[in-house]
């Protein structure tokens, strides 16, 4: 039978000694989760992605595969890398820790176990989770196109239904990784944001449509939200217009300004002499308060991208 996820948390205890399982689901039954088990790892991986917990509570040592293995693969794997893991160990030393975090762990309790304390870590994590499930249906709820991006390896952490389309009509990449030119930005971004400066934007152009990437956020240490927004030309005068109060030609004229366009290129675009578009550019600086092309262009361009 399905789990009505709309009624409990789901916990699943991964553990080969009879004696955890039964002290740990006696325990997370009775502070009302919804608990599942698995005695190995293969039996872990399975029911992880079949039944998407909210937590997993995980044995480091097991015969066959062992729990950092499994961390391993939980986190590789894009349906189940989202799910906190606590490693259950009764290894103290230096190295298991380190170990564990480095296999994708959230958190850790060690053998032997006090089930109020494990209680006390759910509790904490579970509220993590369901502030990010929170956060991911609302964007999704609103149409918007988000994807978290770990920058060390570059796999898409998570991302909109929205933002996963953009992606792949842009880049036609897999789902799991981010594609290359996204990842070059990010690390670009990365060091303008080290050094005290504010990221660009990127901009990918297809045809007549475009479509801009923005940090958002740092949702982790090796985490960032970026915010995809796709644009045509309509949409981008039109909002020209409704900001400055210009004329269409004159919209259109900032507009073939952001891109970079000369004057003569301007002209041959919407049919008008050099000297017209010259014209029209200088009742754009008055309406705009500015006086060079620069200064034009990147506050059209914050318009624009909505910033």
């Amino acid at each position: 039978m399905p789990i009505d996820r709309s009624v409990t948390d789901i916990v699943l205890i991964v553990d080969d000694i009879p004696e955890n399982l039964s002290l740990l689901h006696d325990a997370l039954d009775e502070a009302g989760y919804t608990v599942l088990v698995a005695t190995n790892g293969e039996s872990a991986l399975q029911r992880a992605r079949q039944s998407l917990p909210d937590v997993i509570l995980l044995d480091a040592l097991m015969p066959g595969i062992d729990g950092f293995e499994v961390a391993r693969r939980l986190k590789a794997d894009f349906t189940t890398h989202h799910i906190p893991i606590v490693f259950m160990t009764g290894l103290t030393e230096t190295e298991h820790v380190v170990a564990a975090f480095a296999a994708g762990a959230a958190d850790y309790v060690t053998k032997p176990l006090q089930p109020a304390q494990v209680l006390a870590r759910i509790a904490a994590h579970m509220h993590n989770a369901r502030q990010m499930k929170q956060a991911r249906s609302a964007l999704d709820a609103f149409g918007q196109a988000t994807v978290a991006v770990r920058s060390r390896d570059g796999k898409v952490v998570w991302q909109t239904p929205l933002a996963r389309s953009l992606l792949k009509d842009y880049f036609a990449n897999p789902e799991e990784v981010a594609p290359q030119e996204l990842l070059d930005w990010i690390a670009a971004a990365q060091r303008a944001r080290r050094e005290g400066g504010e990221p660009a934007a990127l901009l990918v152009a297809q045809g007549c449509r475009r479509l801009l990437a923005s940090f958002h956020d740092q949702t982790g240490d090796d985490e960032w939200l970026v915010v995809l927004r796709e644009e045509n030309d309509a949409s981008a005068i039109d909002s020209l217009i409704a900001a400055f109060r210009l004329t269409q030609r004159e919209a259109e004229v900032l507009y073939w300004v952001t891109l970079g366009k000369t004057s003569r290129d301007i002209g041959e675009i919407v049919g008008s002499s050099p000297r017209t578009v010259t014209k029209h550019l200088e009742h754009v600086f008055e309406k705009l308060g500015v006086e060079t092309r620069t200064a034009a262009a990147n506050l059209a361009m914050s318009k624009i991208r909505g910033t």
